[in-house]
């Protein structure tokens, strides 16, 4: 019985989760526009087209002159659906078009700041604003800004938004415009400094604001302070006695990153560094574990960004570095005992690149793996809608069904286990490479 009723349980757990991922199941598109298409000469800010020729174009499918509507049922496509699921936002799904505010803390260089929550927006079907916020809009769940300056102050209210791919200087662009008055509006996307080399750039406006995986952070950091909090308190209560409760549940994680990690690894000194690996640990794991669940409060995937992956990796390569001892620089830039000539062209380079594969390594393995597995999930949901013709078929779509379930529970059961195993990886690895930078040398016999 005691089976029996885990397996329902699962089952269940398994369905929700199916719900939740084919809730919101239309495609979308992955680009952003990183540069100003008026600067390439063949996209103005506002292109003109009528009210109802824009209504006929809607409602036939066919192409507005600012592209298709984002609100427009377009085929099915599970690669674009794993992607929007996966991605960051400044709103949280709830059900339907009920959206979770956030807040929004948005800057524009010549126009200031701009601090409000997403409700200003008036979110709705896909997470479309209905209205403006001083030329910010919300498109798919994300704060885009209205390049016209003449929407730069105030409320107006958005007729439609639609989205339309180009070439500019040879890189393939997804433009998104918001229609109102009749008029195409080109949208900016928010700066994100990487150069274009994961297809942003610095364009209109910054956001600082509370997105899902900020959130999702500051909830998993209160609860981890809330739960070390009460097994403080009832270690220090219950001080020489057997541990009880949560404390029981506690230590034995402790125990084993003190006994199997921190210490083989780093050596005497472990004790210094044993407050960053249970921080990293326990923070990566709670992460892992939140991104599970398939509805609110969960669903986000933290770990699964290659920008929290980054911090984390540049944390354990700040520390690992700073703590060097000399003989770790003496080995690392200049190996006793080798001919000058291999270090000078061989030895010495291969030793500086490895100091910055050892994080670069680090935070690809998290963000591959956890990104990996939430879109194989994905990708077993999104049968139904396959097999089932995006609702065409309703026997397809059972197929779809018979066929997602019990991989979807095979996943997530894999994940469960990903979510432990790349917390533990992580933290082995700083733990490995801190021990290297402050290894004593060893005499020689």
């Amino acid at each position: 019985m005691t089976f029996a009723r885990k397996y329902w349980i699962v089952l269940i757990i398994s369905g929700l989760a199916t719900c939740a991922f084919a809730q919101d199941n239309h495609p979308h598109s992955t680009g952003t526009p990183t540069e100003h298409p008026h600067d390439a000469g063949d996209h103005p800010q506002t292109e003109q087209m009528s009210a109802g020729n824009a209504e006929a174009d809607h409602s036939e499918g066919a192409h507005s002159p600012c592209g298709h509507s984002v609100s427009e049922e377009v085929e099915f496509n599970a690669g674009d659906n794993a992607v929007h699921h996966i991605s960051d936002a400044n709103a949280i799904h709830l059900w339907g078009n009920s959206y979770m505010p956030l807040p929004v803390i948005l800057y524009a260089p010549g126009h200031g700041w701009t601090v409000s929550t997403t409700a200003a927006f008036d979110a709705h079907h896909h997470g479309n604003g209905e209205v403006t916020m001083d030329g910010y809009v919300l498109v798919h769940g994300n704060v885009m800004r209205i390049q016209n300056p003449q929407y730069a102050e105030g409320e107006v209210k958005v007729d439609d938004y639609t989205h339309k791919d180009t070439t500019i200087e040879g890189k393939s662009k997804t433009l998104y415009y918001a229609v109102i008055n009749g008029q195409c509006n080109l949208l900016d996307t928010k700066t994100t400094f990487d150069g274009g080399l994961m297809g942003g750039g610095v364009t209109s406006f910054y956001d600082y604001s509370i997105t899902r995986n900020v959130f999702t952070m500051l909830l998993t950091v209160l609860i981890l302070f809330l739960v070390f909090r009460s097994v403080a308190r009832t270690a220090t209560k219950t001080h020489g006695h057997a541990p009880k409760g949560l404390q029981n549940f506690i230590e034995p994680f402790y125990t084993f990153i003190r006994d199997e990690v921190a210490k083989p690894n780093i050596g005497p000194k472990y004790e210094k560094y044993m407050p960053y690996l249970l921080s990293a640990f326990f923070f990566i794991l709670g992460l892992n574990l939140i991104g599970q669940i398939p509805f609110f409060p969960g669903g986000a995937n933290v770990t699964g960004n290659i920008s929290i992956t980054i911090v984390l990796a540049l944390l354990t390569f700040v520390i690992s570095t700073f703590s060097a001892k000399r003989h770790f620089w003496e080995h690392t830039l200049w190996m006793p005992g080798v001919p000058a000539v291999l270090k000078i062209f061989i030895l010495t380079p291969i030793e500086i690149l490895g100091i910055f594969l050892k994080p670069f390594t680090l935070l690809l393995r998290l963000f591959a793996n956890i990104t990996a597995g939430h879109i194989v999930i994905l990708s077993f949901v999104s049968l139904i809608f396959i097999f089932g013709g995006a609702g065409k078929s309703m026997s397809g779509s059972i197929t779809g069904i018979i066929a997602s379930v019990p991989l979807s529970l095979f996943m997530m059961t894999l994940e469960l286990l990903v979510a432990f195993l790349q917390a533990f990886i992580f933290t082995m690895l700083s733990a490995t490479y801190i021990g290297t930078a402050i290894e004593e040398p060893h005499p020689h016999h």
